[in-house]
């Protein structure tokens, strides 16, 4: 009940600057947790990057041996950085 009290005071201006606060807040939380995620050395096993890129397993195979992507075995299993990953994606130029 605080809250609808404290609401009725409250000018449209001001809730309106308090909403852009808040989601201002948010959007720079996010952003941060986002640049930290890609900034990790995540280590990616074959099905994670099959599912990530949305290929099948002879297109990463390809990928492999032609060079395009880099991959690390440990016990016999792949493994591919997320960073590597993503810096091979190259944009589209219209």
């Amino acid at each position: 009940m605080t809250n609808s009290i404290l609401l009725q005071n409250v000018s449209p201006e001001t809730l309106t600057e308090l909403i852009k606060e808040g989601v201002k807040s948010q959007l720079d939380d996010f952003k941060k947790e986002l640049l930290n995620q890609t900034a990790k050395e995540d280590l990616l096993s074959r099905e994670q990057v099959l599912e990530l890129l949305q290929i099948n397993s002879s297109t990463l195979w390809h990928w492999q041996n032609k060079g395009k992507i880099q991959v690390y075995k440990f016990a016999n299993k792949c493994y591919y950085k997320r960073s590597e990953l993503m810096s091979c994606l190259t944009p589209l130029k219209k």
